[in-house]
């Protein structure tokens, strides 16, 4: 077993020095590139001597920033990427609590570095990749690597307006890219489409995939998912193999029916996470690329890919896709109300548990919340093993396949994105104006309402203002609704329920 990620890339460079491992519109890195530029900015930041700290990422997503992405771990330290286009008050809170070692950024990204004041040391993309390699540094480096080092650190919404920092490490990738080999198998000549940003867990797949298999990946414009035509021209130009999309990427294609004049040429892969695939549009993909592979994912910042069921028969447009069963190394149990586990066969549902090999190592400076969420379960008379509750309520059908029903409180899952409503509201309480506020989510329309109560209706230009200072265009409300009063429940706390009624009420009266 590898201990670092960056082995895989050390042995496909041998093999493939001249093959494209990253591109995008305006870069291409071939193998042997990749691996000179990594060296080169991991013998900057090695000079730091901050083994295993993070490293902040300020970069648009680009095969640039992934080839600093592999600098920072020869550098011995994680990265951390930060999505450029959040509000400045939501990345200087990710940085309170990254205190990272060094930032590497690039100049469309370095005025936000300089707002910010950052105490740490700032480094240019273009200026790092030209330091003289330290090979003895590299080595020594090299020397005390484990598996369980980190790798990443991902920040994903918090329940009380404090995002959380998810520490992943170098042996859930390794497991991960040991199991893809043997039930779908990439080659040398795939492309994989990369459609999510690099802050977004999906990500590693795009990332870390070629450095196993000599394949290459692509990065796909972010405005090209909003205009099918301008996307499938871009798979076939660039003969994409592969896509692992979240499924809002997917269903636009089908909405606006994108393949009546043309189709994707050289898909065989389709992979999908994140969030409930319709399957209406999903057939709508396989009515015209019959031949591809179709898998429904299912994992979590926590435990990145961890269950996966491939399509190999019809589903109706109203069935439930399973989310399938555990991959390699990864092991998932059901636990019902009263912690015990629930078996195939039995028509129970419970919170959904993952552990094994995909598991990360917790949440960055929160021991708390990380001994919270991730428990000791036993799994034998004379062992327990380390499981993460997931908050997912989950069943098995009749084939033993685990299929997802919804979430145990109140995160929900949209466009791909994880969102705690609580961050929502605790945005939106910051508006002097309002007095009382609760966020809840129409999983129908996928629509998030805010509900609040304020001496008088508020412009909702004011409210979107004073939420988007603090929040991602991902989280904004789509509507406002002001209440008289908030419900209140028997023990004086929001009654969520009875706001769910009061929505859909108004609903109701608006359509008679």
């Amino acid at each position: 077993m590898k201990n670092s990620v960056l082995e895989f890339l050390e042995e496909t460079a041998v093999s493939y020095p001249d093959r494209c491992v990253y591109s995008d519109p305006e870069r291409t890195y071939t193998f042997s590139e990749a691996i000179r530029t990594a060296r080169a900015i991991g013998s900057r930041i090695g000079s730091l001597q901050a083994f295993g700290r993070p490293v902040a990422v300020f970069m648009e997503k680009s095969a640039s920033m992934a080839v600093a992405i592999l600098g920072i771990l020869y550098g011995g330290c994680c990265y951390c990427p930060i999505d450029t286009s959040m509000p400045e008050q939501r990345i200087r809170t990710i940085l309170s609590v990254l205190d990272p070692a060094a930032v590497v950024t690039e100049p469309g990204s370095r005025h936000l570095t300089e707002l910010i004041r950052l105490t740490c040391p700032v480094w240019d993309y273009e200026e790092i990749s030209e330091t003289p390699e330290d090979p003895k540094l590299l080595a020594r480096i090299r020397s005390s690597c484990k598996e369980t080092d980190s790798l990443y650190i991902l920040f994903t919404s918090g329940s009380t307006g404090v995002p959380k920092g998810v520490m992943g490490c170098h042996r859930m990738i390794i497991n991960n890219l040991c199991w893809l080999e043997k039930v779908f198998p990439y080659v040398p000549e795939d492309v994989l489409g990369s459609q999510v940003p690099f802050h977004f867990v999906i990500s590693l797949h795009d990332i870390f995939v070629p450095l196993r298999f000599g394949c290459s990946t692509y990065i796909i414009p972010q405005e090209y998912f909003s205009s099918p035509a301008r996307l499938i021209n871009c798979l076939n130009d660039n003969h994409v193999t592969s896509v692992f999309w979240v499924p809002s990427a997917l269903t636009v294609v089908a909405r606006l029916n994108g393949f009546d004049t043309q189709q994707p040429r050289f898909l065989r892969y389709i992979f999908f996470i994140g969030e409930v695939m319709p399957v209406k549009y999903l057939n709508y993909w396989r009515r015209y690329l019959p031949d591809a592979r179709y898998v429904n994912m299912y994992g979590s910042t926590e435990t990145h890919v961890s269950l996966f069921f491939e399509l190999i028969r019809d589903f109706e447009d109203d069935e439930r896709l399973p989310i399938g069963h555990a991959c390699g190394n990864v092991k998932a149990l059901i636990l019902d109300d009263n912690g015990r586990p629930v078996h195939p066969g039995e028509d129970t549902a419970g919170e959904l548990c993952i552990g094994g090999a995909a598991l990360s190592l917790g949440y960055y400076k929160d021991q708390e919340k990380t001994e919270e969420r991730f428990i000791s379960l036993k799994i034998s008379s004379d062992a327990t093993e380390r499981f993460y509750r997931t908050g997912d309520i989950a069943s098995y059908d009749a084939d033993g396949n685990i299929v997802y029903h919804g979430r145990k409180d109140f995160q929900v899952k949209r466009m791909g994105y994880r969102i705690e409503l609580g961050e929502i509201e605790a945005a939106a309480a910051l508006i002097p104006e309002i007095n009382e506020c609760v966020c809840v989510y129409n999983e129908e329309k996928q629509m998030i309402l805010l509900l609040y109560t304020a001496a008088e209706k508020l412009d909702s230009k004011l409210l979107s203002n004073g939420i988007a200072a603090r929040v991602p265009r991902y989280m904004m409300p789509n509507r406002y609704i002001r209440l008289e009063q908030m419900p209140k429940n028997a023990n004086g706390k929001t009654d969520r329920r009875g706001l769910k009624e009061i929505y859909a009420q108004a609903e109701k009266s608006q359509r008679s």
